[in-house]
C-alpha cells in the first residue's frame, strides 16, 4: 500500500494544478479548513467530496476490555464526515 501524501507534497501538487504559488495554495486550503470548522455545526459540504455533520450519540452500555466490567458511556455530540456518492464512485 502506498504512503499518504504529506502536507508539503499536497500543497506542491495543488499549486502546480492551479498554476499558483505554494503559499497561495496553502492559504486557500487553510481558509477552507477554517470555514469548515466554523460552519460544521450547521453541516459543511464540499461539493463532490463530502459533508461534515454533527451527530448526537445516545448514552449506551459498553464494556471495559481489560476487566470485562460493564460501564455506562454518556451521550455526546460527535463530528462525522459523510463521503459524497461521486467520491465513492470515483475512488472505488
Amino acid at each position: 500500500m502506498a504512503k499518504a501524501m504529506t502536507k508539503s507534497q499536497t500543497m506542491t501538487a495543488l499549486a502546480e494544478k492551479c498554476c499558483c504559488k505554494k503559499k497561495e495554495a496553502l492559504a486557500c486550503v487553510e481558509a477552507l479548513v477554517a470555514l469548515a470548522y466554523k460552519e460544521a455545526k450547521n453541516s459543511f459540504t464540499i461539493p463532490g467530496l463530502g459533508k461534515l455533520v454533527l451527530v448526537n450519540r445516545k448514552a449506551r452500555m459498553g464494556r471495559n476490555p481489560a476487566t470485562g466490567e460493564a460501564i455506562k458511556i454518556p451521550a455526546k455530540r460527535v463530528v462525522k464526515f459523510r463521503v459524497a456518492k461521486a467520491a465513492k464512485e470515483a475512488i472505488l
